[in-house]
């Protein structure tokens, strides 16, 4: 098959997959892998041989590539530095107590132990692409989990570069695995590793200022395409993984005022060909293997999943994180990875492995990927009381109570205390509160929806209480329970739009701020200035907008569980604004034109 046939089978496939699993509330992962298998040899059979398959996972695989380069580009040096201890401490403890523990399983199943030690190490990795996926679509990158799985995922990229040595080796004579060619391949990789770290320092942000200098985009997109490229494929050439290459790319240009500009360049390319990977890799998943088998195939695939999430659970204990991110965690890099299929491959043509076994591995890691969505899903719940103690409060209590101090209440908080005016702040996000405490502001960690807790921070003696998180559920919680227990508190609340605002003044809020607006308004009384209004022209529209909008959101309260009502409102609504702002022109008019026409008498009367 040539390639545009394959190009709209797989953006079809794409198109109709997608949508569908959202529409479910499930992963988009799980839709490639799905659409993967239905489009494979296996089912419709639109590529019709995992030949084919295997040609569109190689291709695909650069998309794993620029996911590394842009982790790179948010990682600077120093803050690489802060991950030391979990790379080389719990990356390489998972990496082995887990390679040694499937080695052992393969024994006994009664494999030879050159064969053994090859699936021991390629089911020890994980998947990077399914787990950066995830932790990017659930924002988790910088949680508990979601360091530790980048950490584990980084030194599982720099181990496949002694496996692959490894693999080689065994496939020779078993008694010379670890001889001088073994030990110069890792030297190699290892000078070439620091060899690029040392030249990429000076020479990158020069070569990136030089392209950037001629303001032609094409060419810096160029550039950026080759240095997320190019190094990964300068790492592969020296028997290392093309990832590592882009990553650390990615790491020495993360400092560089090019940083934003190189991401917004790769991340088109990220998602498509991250799509086109998870789409290859149902591909490959042979079901007829898992009709003839299917209690085997099912069982090693729990059996992977949950023997690798034992394994994983102690040692992020082991290495400080708490018990909802070690069980998190867990669930996280259960799975099979990407690697795998490489070392597999690579052993069965060296004879190590049988093309049987190696099929019902490659099955196996396709499932435990499959899976890994629900499971973390599931499984994974933000850090929370029972891993954090909360705060005691033990100050007096203050007339203002701000519940979020995220972006939204720092605002307020550094003009009260401009105004030194105490206040008492909660929040139930621990990295923020350690973060606000640092800069010497005055926060308690806890559940905020807690009425123990809002007793503990004196409502009962407040004026006050700001209502500011992100959340908009929880908002209109909190207000619900303040207005019911203690009326005499007036509550100031945050809403992220009109039905918000609308659902918050039902709840009992007394002042209602919608979070975009007065930004909205700034920035379209900016424009009007830019098509010729004057700044105090550009600033009296906003202001007739903003009084007329609170109009119409009084009135819309009064029938807001009316929906034709609700619609026939904000019609009448666009048809008064219109009017008001032609009415208000035409008196501006006028009273200039009065101006004009006084000011001659008004200087005979002065003169």
């Amino acid at each position: 098959m040539t390639l545009l046939p394959k190009v709209v089978i797989f953006l079809g496939a794409a198109v109709v997959a997608v949508p569908v699993f959202r529409r479910f509330g499930l992963s988009d992962v799980l839709a490639y892998l799905a659409a993967g298998v239905i489009i494979g040899p296996s089912v419709l059979g639109l590529v019709p041989s995992l030949s084919e398959s295997d040609e569109v996972l190689h291709f695909a695989e650069i998309g794993v590539v620029f996911l590394l380069f842009i982790i790179g580009l948010e990682l600077h040096p120093a803050r690489l530095r802060a991950f030391r201890r979990l790379i080389l401490g719990l990356g390489l403890a998972q990496v082995l107590v887990t390679a040694a523990a499937i080695f052992l399983v393969s024994l006994l199943f009664g494999l030879p132990w050159p064969a053994a030690v090859v699936i021991g190490c390629a089911l020890s990795l994980s998947s990077t692409a399914f787990v950066l996926q995830l932790l990017g679509q659930r924002d988790e990158m910088m949680t508990g989990q979601g360091r530790a799985g980048f950490a584990v995922l980084l030194l599982q990229d720099i181990a496949v570069i002694p496996m692959l040595v490894l693999v080689t080796a065994l496939a020779g004579d078993p008694k010379d695995f670890v001889g001088l060619e073994a030990l110069m391949s890792l030297a190699t990789g290892a000078a070439i590793v620091v060899g690029f770290v040392v030249a990429g320092h000076y020479l990158l942000r020069p070569a990136l200022k030089l392209v950037a200098s001629s303001r032609v985009p094409e060419a810096f997109s160029a550039a950026t395409l080759l240095l997320a490229l190019g190094t990964g494929l300068l790492m592969q050439s020296a028997g290392l993984s093309m990832g590592l290459g882009a990553f650390l790319a990615g790491v020495l240009v993360a400092d560089s005022e090019y940083r934003h500009k190189l991401e917004a360049d790769v991340v088109p390319f990220k998602r498509l060909l991250l799509g086109l990977f998870f789409m290859a890799v149902g591909m490959t998943a042979d079901l007829g293997v898992l009709i003839q088998s299917p209690v085997l195939i099912i069982g090693l695939t729990v059996a992977l999943v949950l023997g690798k999430a034992l394994i994983i659970y102690p040692l992020g204990r082991f290495f400080g994180l708490t018990r909802r991110a070690a069980r998190a965690l867990a669930f996280l890099l259960a799975q099979g990875g990407e690697f795998a299929f490489v070392l597999i491959t690579v052993a069965v043509t060296s004879g190590l492995v049988s093309t049987e076994i190696a099929a019902i591995i490659t099955l196996v890691v396709t499932l435990s990927m499959a899976i890994t969505p629900l499971a973390y899903g599931m499984n994974s719940r933000p850090e929370a009381a029972e891993d954090i103690p909360f705060d005691e409060i033990n100050d007096a209590p203050n007339d203002i109570i701000m519940v979020g101090f995220g972006r939204f209440g720092q605002i307020i908080g550094r003009i009260l205390v401009a105004q030194k005016i105490p206040f008492t702040a909660l929040d139930y996000d621990p990295v923020q509160v350690d973060l606000v405490r640092r800069f010497g502001n005055k926060v308690y960690y806890g559940d905020v929806c807690s009425p123990e807790l809002l007793r503990a921070a004196g409502i009962g003696d407040a004026k006050v209480i700001v209502i500011g998180m992100d959340s908009p559920e929880t908002n209109l919680r909190i207000t619900e329970e303040v207005a019911s227990e203690y009326p005499q508190v007036e509550i100031i609340a945050r809403a992220r739009n009109r039905q918000d605002a609308l659902d918050l003044r039902a709840a009992g809020a007394k002042v209602v701020v919608r979070e975009l607006l007065h930004s909205s308004l700034e920035v379209a009384a900016e424009v009007l200035v830019r098509k010729g209004l004057s700044i105090s022209e550009a600033r009296r529209v906003a202001a007739v907008f903003e009084e007329h909008d609170q109009q119409t959101l009084d009135r819309q309260f009064e029938i807001r569980n009316d929906e034709d009502a609700m619609i026939a409102a904000a019609q009448e609504s666009a048809n008064e604004l219109r009017f008001l702002l032609a009415s208000d022109e035409d008196t501006q008019e006028e009273a200039s034109q009065d101006a004009g026409r006084d000011e001659p008498a008004a200087t005979a009367q002065a003169t």
